[in-house]
């Protein structure tokens, strides 16, 4: 594809440069031999990997900062949500005329000249990208890529490839995938959600017809067919002469027999060592089955595999290679993260894991795949979860989704809502969920106190119980502690 972009990237400031998605972009342009520096409010691993790296960064957003590298930057790089407007580095960066792009601008300036593989949805962007880029590896290819978590097996979420295709998250938060121009597009799903942005479901839904639309004229939208919204939009898309390839189970295909099939998944079975599954692959004239043992637990994680799959082949690489890297595929950090499991005392066997799940709908597939794998390894073990909700805008909207969705668990202990970016709203707590919840199947804590979750969650733990801490604030720092607290029992 021909560059259409005139951006120098010879030096690039980005604020915010420790986030997962800044600190990606920053790997890859130190990959390609830019000078790069930033700043963060805080110091953090990921600064000093970059720091490493080569990167000159800061602790503090201050306007000097804009010269650590020794000269000043010939782009300014921010994310709108995340940084305000009245940071002191946008300040000088404006006062000094140097332009300033959001991180998806500067993603969409890298991937120019590529094959580009983007994967959307609402949910399960972040493990399905990893699936693709780990089987792509596999089956020998060298992609670059860009991932919101770090890969478990490479430690890395970000990578300058030599080969021809880049791989990448396409955030719909902002609409901000509406800057780039994929090769193949994968929609995962798509559910209401970032209403505070979007202001209405018609406009969210809106984003990713918009997306489809962007796809190159020999370019593919690959669809979920056992989700309604994510066929609907695949079925809209091929009456506007746009090439479709569905994936999903056997009995969603025969549901949509409109969308020509790319990935079709003929078998599952949840078994201890992981979740044995066969997918026929047909993209052409080709047809191919192949099966592997996903270790990752979850039939959400099955579909997300099957996408991976898909846009593998899609990309140029054999079925059966890509396979082999499904099955080695280990996750994601924060995606069913294992953290440990208690080897002596009074619970031992007990084990902690850990997810990003902040939306119902995860949360519900997160609880379905530990109570399965529970029930597969039949030890008579619970599922205790230590919630905290995102966003007080997210909470109101969907209160008793959550409560729904969290009494899937034995027992729950829901901290305070972690307000993020939000303002505190009046008279809302935690409670609107925990007084939802039915207490006679599922045991509940409201914990408002930060300082005694654990505590808390250990109270409600029996030994060999599954633990999981679930949450996009300040909860993941405590599945650690949660487990440090119930080997010294």
């Amino acid at each position: 594809m021909a560059s259409e972009r005139t951006v120098d990237l010879s030096r690039v400031h980005l604020i915010g440069i420790g986030g997962s998605g800044m600190s990606g972009v920053a790997h890859i342009l130190l990959g390609r031999g830019a000078v790069v520096s930033g700043s963060d409010i805080k110091d953090s691993r990921p600064v000093r990997v970059l720091e490493s790296a080569g990167a000159h960064v800061a602790v503090g957003h201050r306007a000097e900062n804009l010269e650590i590298a020794g000269q000043l930057p010939t782009v300014v790089v921010t994310s709108f949500a995340a940084i305000p407007q009245d940071n002191p580095e946008l300040a000088a960066a404006r006062e000094k005329n140097i332009p300033v792009i959001r991180r998806s601008d500067l993603l969409a300036e890298l991937m120019e000249g590529s094959r580009q593989v983007l994967l959307a949805g609402t949910h399960g962007k972040t493990s399905t990208t990893s699936m693709t880029v780990s089987a792509l590896q596999s089956a020998g290819m060298d992609p670059s890529f860009a991932i919101g978590g770090q890969l478990n097996k490479a430690g890395t979420n970000a990578h300058h490839g030599t080969g021809d295709a880049f791989i990448a998250e396409a955030d719909e938060s902002d609409a901000s995938l509406l800057g780039y121009r994929p090769d193949v597009a994968v929609i995962t799903n798509i559910e209401p959600d970032h209403l505070d942005y979007f202001g209405s479901k018609e406009a969210y839904f809106q984003v990713f017809d918009d997306f489809a639309d962007r796809v190159t004229d020999d370019g593919y939208v690959v669809v979920c067919l056992n989700d309604e919204h994510a066929a609907a939009l695949g079925a809209n898309a091929l009456k506007r002469g746009i090439t479709v390839l569905g994936y999903g189970t056997s009995a969603a295909v025969r549901e949509h027999p409109e969308i020509p099939v790319g990935a079709e998944i003929t078998a599952q079975e949840v078994l201890s060592a992981g979740t044995s599954v066969t997918v026929c692959v047909r993209v052409g004239d080709a047809e191919e089955t192949v099966s592997y043992v996903l270790q990752i637990p979850g039939a959400h994680m099955v579909l997300n595999s099957a996408a991976a799959l898909l846009a593998g082949v899609l990309t140029g690489a054999e079925p059966t290679e890509l396979a082999r890297g499904l099955g080695d595929f280990t996750g994601v950090r924060r995606r069913f993260e294992y953290h440990g499991t208690v080897d002596t005392g009074t619970f031992a066997g007990t084990r902690v894991y850990d997810d990003y799940a902040h939306h119902p709908t995860e949360v519900q597939a997160v609880l379905t795949a530990a109570r399965e794998k529970v029930a597969a390894e039949d030890s008579g073990a619970r599922v205790v979860a230590c919630f905290q909700p995102h966003l007080y805008s997210r909470t109101i909207e969907f209160d008793e989704e959550f409560a729904a969705a969290l009494s899937l668990a034995d027992a729950v202990v829901v901290l305070e809502i972690f307000g993020a970016r939000e303002t505190p709203v009046e008279g809302i707590t935690s409670r609107i969920i925990t007084d939802r919840i039915d207490e006679a199947t599922t045991e509940v804590r409201y914990e408002p106190d930060f300082s005694a979750a654990v505590e808390t969650v250990i109270g409600v733990t029996r030994p060999g119980d599954l633990v999981l801490t679930m949450g996009a604030g300040t909860v993941t720092m405590l599945a650690d502690e949660i487990l440090q607290g119930l080997e010294n029992r």
